[in-house]
C-alpha cells in the first residue's frame, strides 16, 4: 500500500505535503507498519501514565455514562471533587431513577450547566424503563444529553465497541499530528482506533490532549507519537472568544440558624428552578464579601452585603444545616462555602 506518511521518530524536520491533496488521497493515513507502531506506543504510554482516575477504577455502564456526563464542559479536578459523593449519593441507575428532580439538582450544585443534570435524570428513566443501557453508538445518541461524542466515549470504554471519539483534546491532538481540521478529524480518528482496545485507544487519545499536547506549550518531549508529528509545537493559535465582565450584588440575610433565598423562576433560561440569595443594587455599603464567578465567556464580579430582613423578597427561610439538600445554584453554593457557615 502506498504511503502518504511516514513515521519520523529520529525527530527531523518532516518533508512539506500539501495537506488538502493529502486528504483527498483515497489512501490510509498511515501505512500499515507505521499504524501498528502507532497504536501501540500510545497505548504503552497511556498504560505507563494514564492518571488515576475514580471513574476508571471499572467499566460499569452506569460509571462511565455518569463521568461522561460531567465531563462535558467541566474541568477534570472538579468532577475528581464532586462524582464519588454523587455515587454515593446516587450509587446505581435505579437509585438515580428513583430520586426526585430537586434531589439530583441539589447533588450537580457545584458542576453547572444544569441541563446536564435534567438530561441525567431522563436518561435514568428511560433506561431503567427499558431494563438497561443501549451498547451502540447509534443507540445510545438517542437517549438525552448524548450526543456523538458522548455516545462513542460510552460505547467504546463500558462495551468494546470499535468507535472513535473526538473531543476537544483529541481534535488538537490530530490536528497537529496531521495538519486536519473539520469532518477529517472523525475520519482519521476512525482510521487510527485500535478495535481491540477502543476504550482504551480513546481515553489514551484524550489523555495525550489533556497532559502532553496542550494548547499553548505542548510538551513535545513527552509525546509517544512526536515521531508522526507535522506540526513540532504548538503551531497557530486560534483566537479565543470574547469574555465578557458583569457586576452583581446579593443580600445577605441570616437569622437564627437560617439563610434567605430565593428560587429562580422555572421561565428562565439559566438555572431554571434553582435557588439562590436575593439579587440587589451594588453600591449598598461596604460588602461583606466579594469574589469571581466566571460561567461560559463571561466573568462575574460579585458583591454581598448583609442585611437583617428579607425586605420583601419572595422566597423562604432555609436551615443552613439543611441548605445543601436544595438545589443551589453554583454561585449561592459558593458564596455559602465562603461564609463559612456550612
Amino acid at each position: 500500500m502506498q504511503s502518504t506518511f511516514r513515521a519520523n521518530p529520529a525527530g527531523k524536520p518532516a518533508p512539506a505535503v500539501d495537506t488538502v491533496a493529502f486528504m483527498k488521497s483515497s489512501d490510509a493515513i498511515l501505512r500499515r507498519h507505521d499504524l501498528r507502531a502507532f497504536r501501540h506506543r500510545l497505548l504503552r504510554w497511556f498504560d505507563r501514565h494514564s492518571r488515576q482516575l475514580p471513574w476508571r477504577a471499572d467499566l460499569d455502564p452506569y460509571h462511565v455514562w455518569l463521568s461522561e456526563i460531567m465531563l462535558q464542559q467541566t474541568r477534570v479536578s472538579v468532577v475528581v471533587e464532586r462524582y464519588p459523593a454523587f455515587l454515593d449519593r446516587f450509587p446505581d441507575l435505579k437509585r438515580l431513577a428513583a430520586a426526585q428532580l430537586a434531589e439530583v439538582l441539589a447533588a450537580w450544585s457545584g458542576l453547572g450547566y444544569y441541563r446536564r443534570a435534567r438530561a441525567l435524570h431522563a436518561t435514568a428513566r428511560q433506561v431503567v424503563k427499558q431494563g438497561g443501557f443501549p451498547r451502540t453508538a447509534e443507540e445510545l445518541a438517542a437517549l438525552p444529553g448524548i450526543g456523538r461524542y458522548t455516545a462513542a466515549a460510552i460505547a467504546s470504554i463500558a462495551f468494546e465497541q470499535p468507535c472513535a471519539v473526538v473531543d476537544g483534546n483529541v481534535e488538537r491532538v490530530l490536528g497537529r499530528l496531521f495538519r486536519i481540521r473539520g469532518k477529517q478529524v472523525w475520519r482519521v480518528a476512525e482510521e487510527l482506533l485500535h478495535t481491540r482496545r477502543p476504550g482504551d485507544f480513546n481515553q489514551a487519545m484524550m489523555e495525550l490532549g489533556a497532559t502532553v499536547c496542550l494548547p499553548q506549550a505542548p510538551r513535545c518531549n513527552d509525546c509517544p507519537v512526536f515521531g508522526w508529528c507535522r506540526t513540532r509545537g504548538a503551531g497557530e493559535a486560534r483566537a479565543g472568544s470574547r469574555r465578557h465582565k458583569r457586576y452583581i450584588a446579593y443580600r445577605w440575610a441570616v437569622r437564627d440558624q437560617a439563610v434567605f433565598l430565593v428560587q429562580r423562576g422555572d421561565h428562565k433560561s439559566l438555572m431554571p428552578g434553582m435557588w439562590e440569595l436575593p439579587q440587589t443594587r451594588p453600591g449598598m455599603g461596604v460588602p461583606l464579601l466579594r469574589l469571581r464567578h466566571a460561567i461560559t465567556n463571561t466573568d462575574y464580579h460579585v458583591s454581598v452585603f448583609g442585611a437583617k430582613t428579607a425586605n420583601g423578597s419572595a422566597g423562604r427561610w432555609v436551615k443552613l444545616a439543611h441548605v445543601e439538600r436544595l438545589p443551589l445554584t453554583g454561585l449561592t453554593r459558593k458564596i455559602l462555602l465562603r461564609s463559612k457557615l456550612v
